[in-house]
């Protein structure tokens, strides 16, 4: 086997986070091992990187814990799972003593752990690196539902209320019942841790006894000085006893004060849930009440908006009537107006008429006269060929005439030469 002082420090058990009550003393980073548990030989690494490692102090118990978390590991190796879940995880209002506030923001895990060196049950809830349930399971502890998906538990020594809720009641359930089996499993355990102790008690008692007859008989002992020894470790011992007890009782008696205001805050929170159940019930009538009248408005909504269609369909009917009655208007002024220009036009019309007749009558005339004419230029044309012929012969007879002047003229020339 390796040397107990090889590469790096081992982890301790326990509680993943201190509570209020221990305080850090010396903090450092160191890669964590841990012996393979099979072998006793080779060291196994229990973080893959270089981890926070840090001595805290116990002001309660006087003692002192080497504690390393890495990111969202839970318990080591002493402590087994044997329960897990998914719930989104509230804590009292340490104020009010009322109001539920949220401590994680989504669901997380939320698993039983069971110590076996201790022989102590936890319920621990890490989320991201960040433990938000650390809660040891008494005897003393209860588990109440308060709601279909809901439950609550007081922890008088985080002095705190814990509340998960559940995605379905079965889930619920199933951890109620499992908060039954632990507390039991727990009660268990101090009935058999205060057997050991009234037994131990006893045995000291009657060594202390036995111690003191020795004494008296010592006198008369040669081994007196071993017997004395032996004596004053007994003594020690039922000294340091009596003590512890002392010390147990005033813890108990603390713990019982705690464990009453955590009943009186955990009563009033049944007190606040039952008024909020009542406010939820009233809000959800109202809420129904409210849905039914928004169906009713929006029905009416689409009744009004059919309606508003249809005046908007009629609207523009009328718009397209009262344009055609303009233009209808705007006919009638026209007509109105030509009828009052009708009697004029009548008379004019008459006028026309008379005109008209006259026109006729005078076209007549000219017609005749026209056909006169006619008959006049047929006339003249005819006298005018009948002329021309005559002139024609005329003429005729005018050439005639003069070819013989002509020659009536030459005859005289050459008479004349001839004289």
């Amino acid at each position: 086997m390796e040397d107990a002082g090889g590469p790096g420090l081992s982890q301790l058990s326990g509680e993943v986070e201190p509570g209020a009550r221990e305080q850090p003393i010396f903090t450092t980073r160191a890669h964590v091992f841990q012996i393979d548990p099979n072998t006793k030989k080779n060291w196994v690494p229990a973080s893959k990187q270089a981890v926070t490692v840090s001595y805290f102090y116990d002001v309660t118990r006087n003692s002192y814990r080497i504690i390393s978390v890495d990111g969202a590991k839970v318990p080591a190796h002493r402590e087994q799972p044997i329960f897990t879940t998914r719930a989104h995880v509230f804590q009292i209002d340490p104020n009010t003593k009322k109001n539920w506030v949220p401590a994680s923001k989504q669901a997380v895990t939320v698993s039983y752990f069971y110590d076996v060196t201790r022989n102590s049950y936890r319920i621990i809830s890490v989320d991201g690196a960040k433990v938000i349930i650390n809660s040891t399971i008494t005897p003393n502890m209860t588990f109440t539902k308060t709601s279909q998906k809901f439950g609550q538990w007081a922890d008088s020594r985080a002095n705190t209320v814990f509340g998960l809720g559940f995605s379905s009641e079965l889930q619920l359930t199933k951890f109620a019942e499992k908060f039954q089996e632990v507390k039991e499993a727990a009660r268990l355990a101090r009935d058999k841790s205060q057997e050991k102790i009234e037994t131990s008690s006893n045995h000291s008692q009657a060594s202390s006894v036995n111690g003191t007859d020795d004494e008296k008989a010592s006198h008369a002992s040669p081994a007196d000085t071993h017997l004395r020894s032996e004596n004053s470790k007994l003594k020690v011992a039922l000294t340091q006893s009596a003590a512890n007890v002392k010390k147990w009782e005033i813890e108990l008696q603390t713990l019982r004060e705690s464990n009453a205001r955590l009943n009186t805050a955990l009563q009033e929170s049944a007190t606040s849930v039952e008024q909020w159940k009542r406010q939820f019930s009233i809000c959800r009538d109202e809420n129904d009440r409210l849905r039914h009248k928004i169906d009713e408005l929006e029905e009416q909504c689409s009744e009004i908006n059919r309606e508003k269609e249809k005046n908007t369909q009629l609207k523009r009917k009328i718009e397209e009537l009262e344009l055609e009655l303009r233009e209808k208007e705007t006919e009638l002024k026209d007509l109105r107006k030509q009828s009052e220009i009708i009697p004029q036009l009548m008379s004019e019309c008459e006028y026309v008429s008379e005109k008209l007749e006259a026109a006729e009558k005078d076209n007549h005339n000219l017609e005749e006269r026209v056909r006169l004419l006619k008959r006049d230029i047929e006339e003249s044309q005819y006298r005018q060929r009948h002329l021309k012929v005559e002139l024609q012969s005329f003429l005729e007879v005018l050439d005639g005439k003069i070819d013989d002047l002509h020659d009536f003229r030459r005859g005289l020339s050459k008479l004349g030469a001839d004289n």
